[in-house]
């Protein structure tokens, strides 16, 4: 088995096998003419299920084969047009490149004496990052598995800071359109289940400012500790900014951290044309971006930047076989000390191919396509009377929902809509996302794909209001 071990004996078996994988992938990529086959869970188990991992088929092509049976063939596509459902983005190819680069040499990047130089480009990065958003001479960051895990180590950071040993006295404001990990950080941070308060959104999806600063006096007036403000720039569902400098300002005001949510709308960073949607992002003392979301790298590639490099001390332990007080005296740089996970991939690689081949302009040309292509469909569905659209986008997420021109329930509408968007993904001819708006459901765009048109668009609206048209019409038969 020694023949499967990846070293100077075995390059060339290396070379043959990933050549051979690689080239299964691009016809893939090249012949696939939907976004998805359609294929059930009840149709695709039981071909896995019949797999037996204990009787290996010893055969690299024989493997790629049985791959295609059970993955490649029904795998989502996110790089196809009609493919508009959440926020994955097709991928640029340098990045590609680095994910193959990193894979094979394998390093880790917890410590110096595992990764060498890969600690020093994924500090380069963090530092091209900070100085994007202008956090200051001082700030640092580190590389993570997500938006997630960024938003967790960001409230940690705001938990330690705020000083208090009473964490029942400690509140997170956050939109009530915010995403659900700082709910679930806050629980993972052993906060109580009231400990975040939801402040409403207007019309617009953004964060009332005015909400905001009604919470933040109650929660002095209680004495209660204002742990930190979480503003989203980009959220989720609707793409929305929250005011950032307002929050910013009412932040100073009350001593609360300011953490902003850039997770989906980091793409701004690196934008020729709307990089003004997110001013005041520059004033905060934490802030999550997902490259694997709005700069067209592979899941996953995330990181959290903080203002201060001195808090990031709240998610440093040393051991003596790893990272070893000592090394600090010596200015041995440990990207360990600063992080919450230990072994970690060379993730950063993936960002530094493609700002070397493509430049930040490239990647902010690639977003401001999308953000102009979400403005498109924002008249398109305006000006069809078959939708109802919630909110013009501030990114290129839209949200709408079938609307039929008889009266309807709107009990009814809502299983129409839910319908249509079953039916169409089990066609495979498209995959749009679903949310709620005030109880309601509705579909979603979520435009990160260059290469979809307005045309694509159309047709994707032309189908989900003909599915949703045959549910009503098949519901009517049935009542009648």
């Amino acid at each position: 088995m020694r023949s499967h071990l990846l070293n100077d004996t075995t390059a060339e078996t290396y070379r043959r096998s990933v050549t051979e994988g690689i080239e299964r992938v691009a016809a893939k990529l090249a012949t696939t003419t939907k976004p998805f086959t359609g294929v059930g869970v009840d149709a695709l188990s039981p071909r896995i299920d019949a797999i037996d991992l204990d009787k290996p088929l010893l055969d690299t092509t024989a493997v790629l084969d049985e791959l295609e049976d059970v993955y490649l063939r029904d795998a989502v596509y996110f790089h196809h047009p009609r493919y508009l459902a959440h926020l994955n983005c097709p991928v640029v190819i340098p990045a590609v490149l680095g994910e193959a680069v990193l894979s094979a040499v394998n390093s880790s990047l917890d410590t110096w004496d595992q990764s060498a130089g890969g600690t020093l480009i994924e500090r380069k990065l963090i530092d091209w990052t900070t100085a994007r958003i202008g956090l200051g001479p001082v700030a640092d960051g580190v590389f993570t598995s997500g938006g997630t895990q960024s938003n967790l180590q960001a409230l940690l950071l705001a938990r330690e800071e705020a000083k208090t040993d009473n964490l029942a006295d400690l509140r997170i404001f956050a939109s009530e359109v915010s995403h659900f990990s700082v709910r679930k950080s806050a629980k993972l941070l052993g906060l109580g289940a009231d400990a975040v308060v939801s402040v409403p959104v207007g019309a617009d999806k953004r964060m009332q400012t005015v909400a905001l600063a009604r919470e933040l006096e109650r929660c002095e007036r209680e004495g209660l500790v204002a742990m930190a403000v979480v503003a989203t720039a980009g959220t989720t569902d609707f793409g929305s900014i929250d005011p950032l400098p307002e929050i910013a300002e009412l932040c100073e005001q009350y001593g609360a951290w300011m953490h902003v949510d850039a997770a989906y709308g980091c793409g701004l960073l690196a934008s020729l044309k709307y990089r003004d949607r997110i001013e005041g992002i520059e004033r905060a003392d934490s802030v999550t971006v997902d490259y694997h979301k709005s700069f067209f790298q592979p899941v996953s590639s995330s990181a959290v930047l903080v203002r201060d490099a001195a808090t990031l001390r709240h998610a440093t332990y040393h051991a003596e076989y790893l990272n070893p007080r000592r090394m600090v005296q010596e200015r041995i740089p440990n990207q360990v000390d600063k992080s919450l996970q230990t072994t970690r991939r060379f993730d950063a690689l993936k960002l530094w191919m493609t700002l070397r081949v493509m430049g930040a302009d490239g990647i902010g040309e690639l977003f401001d396509e999308v953000c102009d292509l979400a403005a498109e469909g924002w008249k398109l569905l305006a000006a069809d009377p078959r939708f109802d659209v919630v909110v013009e986008p501030s990114l290129s997420t839209l949200v709408f929902r079938y609307i039929p021109a008889a009266v309807t329930d709107p009990a009814e509408i809502d299983r129409a809509n839910l319908y249509a968007r079953k039916a169409l993904f089990a066609s495979g001819d498209a995959v749009v996302a679903g949310t709620k708006v005030g109880g309601r459901h509705y579909l979603k765009f979520t435009l990160l794909n260059p290469e979809t048109t307005v045309e694509d668009m159309s047709v994707v609206l032309d189908l989900i209001a003909g599915h949703a048209e045959q549910y009503l019409g098949e519901s009517l038969d049935r009542a009648s």
